[in-house]
């Protein structure tokens, strides 16, 4: 009887081992699928990985009663340990299939040092620790070595179209995102973009490039302005254009008005919007056009004055007003403002420089520009300039081109100076030499000077000289004698015929 029961017993733990092992070699049965559908995959290794732990340790036990071999123990131990296997590598699938990082904002901003920045934030958007957890009833201690709500070394760079980094730091590091706690980063832009490319690098090689446009910063309610032509010399009587670009950072106003502060009154000013010739008021941005361009045009005198002075810069500013606050500043045109001033209105400017040059003119007058003269005389003449500029001319020479064997007097040799609007004489003689034949002779006379360190020239002027032929008195006065003899000998012939 008792014989009976051992034998009983002893089948009843050999059905058990033949059923343990079989069910765990069916459990770790591989479904292709399995990579298809990773997630249910991983279900079907939790469970495989479950048998096979429970028989191993039945094994273990029958094992420690002396009642299977080291032999079996060995087989279900590596059932057991595949099975681990395949369950971890399931898992780790499933869990970088899972890992994703997202831009959820990227704002483009001015500093107060005037340079660009763009400001990140960077979200780990897996966000598989407790659904995951809850969805396959993974054990929490595996689960939180394996961190599957981290992200490791993530390296974030912001590239232009041609795929060039124009940010500083050309890169960012990011050492550990963690699901729901976004990361911010801060660059500087090298190059004024409006629309980038963000490229982030993370955990096991993962690569995302995101083209997106920038957005701006909405909690200012001004626009920024600019200018790269912020300082100009621009001649007396010219006229200067200052170009704009206007950058909208405004979550309130959306029209502006433009507006010139410090200029002073005899200087004429308008704005223009880019490409045209209609003259701007006003500006209006758009959802779709948030950068604008326009360019300021400045107008000189024709003469400096007390405020509008040669070499002199004259600092002012563009102002660009919200339409509903332009109206409350009444002095705006009636003060010098200080950039403190413009900052305590919290509004949009740019500095701008404008230095007004002058140059000479030089005009040369000479009231006659025919001489006749004889043969032992001098033709001699006054030259006066003018400068009809606005600047001073300095070290005004004239010089002449004569005929052979002519000699000049020029007195003065140099004018020093001729203020703007004054004049200089200058008095010449030419001679002619001793053995000159008779006829016309031309001589050029030129006049040249410096104005602001620049040469300047005047027109030239072509004097004529005419040399007379020298007659003998003797015989002008017989031939004279000879035409009056012989006017009268006719009237006299004519009265007798007329009495006949």
């Amino acid at each position: 009887m008792r014989l009976s029961r051992l034998t009983f017993t002893i089948g009843l733990i050999l059905l058990s081992i033949l059923t343990g092992s079989v069910d765990a070699q069916t459990s770790n049965a591989f479904n292709q699928r399995d990579d298809t559908y990773r997630l249910l995959g991983l279900k079907r290794s939790i469970e495989a990985y479950e048998t096979a732990r429970a028989d191993y340790e039945r094994q273990q036990q029958l094992f420690d009663s002396d009642l299977i071999t080291r032999l079996q123990l060995d087989q279900a131990r590596t059932r057991y340990i595949d099975a681990e296997v395949n369950y971890q590598q399931s898992l780790l699938a499933v869990l970088f299939e899972k890992q994703y990082i997202t831009v959820e904002n990227a704002v483009k901003y001015q500093a107060s040092d005037g340079r660009k920045h763009v400001r990140l934030t960077i979200a780990n958007t897996s966000g598989g620790s407790a659904e995951l957890r809850k969805l396959v009833n993974i054990d929490d201690k595996l689960f939180r070595a394996l961190q599957p709500d981290v992200i490791n070394n993530i390296y974030v760079s912001i590239l232009n179209d041609d795929q060039s980094i124009v940010s500083q730091p050309y890169e960012s590091k990011i050492g550990r995102l963690k699901y729901g706690e976004p990361a911010e980063l801060d660059f500087v832009l090298l190059q004024d973009l409006d629309a980038v490319t963000i490229s982030i690098i993370y955990a096991n090689g993962n690569q995302r490039a995101m083209k997106i446009f920038l957005q701006k910063d909405a909690s200012v309610n001004r626009v920024l302005v600019q200018s790269e032509q912020f300082s100009q010399e621009v001649e007396l009587g010219k006229t200067a254009s200052f170009d704009l670009t206007l950058e909208l950072f405004s979550g309130v106003s959306n029209t502006f008005s433009l507006e010139v502060v410090n200029l002073p009154a005899q200087i004429g000013r308008y704005f223009k919007g880019q490409g045209g010739s209609v003259r701007l008021s006003q500006v209006k941005f758009t959802e779709s056009a948030r950068t604008k361009r326009a360019s300021l045009e400045i107008s000189l005198p024709d003469r400096p004055s007390g405020e509008v002075s040669i070499d002199r810069a004259i600092p002012f500013y563009v102002l660009i007003i919200p339409r509903k606050q332009a109206g409350s500043i009444s002095d705006l045109h009636t003060r010098a403002w200080t950039e403190s001033e413009l900052d305590a209105l919290e509004i949009g400017y740019v500095r701008l420089e404008l230095v007004p040059q002058g140059k000479g003119e030089l005009v040369v007058r000479l009231p006659q520009l025919y001489h006749a003269i004889d043969a032992d005389e001098a033709a001699s003449m006054t030259l006066e300039v003018l400068n009809e500029g606005s600047h001073r001319v300095d070290n005004i020479e004239v010089r002449v081109d004569l005929p052979l064997n002519w000699t000049k007097l020029i007195d003065p040799q140099n004018v020093p100076s001729v203020e703007i609007g004054r004049d200089a004489r200058i008095n010449l003689a030419f001679t002619p030499p001793d053995d000159i034949a008779p006829g016309k002779y031309e001589i050029r006379v030129r006049t040249s000077g410096i104005s602001d360190g620049q040469p300047i020239s005047a027109e030239d002027k072509t004097v004529t000289v005419e040399i007379r032929t020298e007659t003998n008195l003797f015989s002008t006065i017989l031939i004279v004698v000879l035409l009056l003899g012989l006017v009268g000998g006719i009237v006299i012939y004519g009265v007798r015929l007329s009495r006949h």
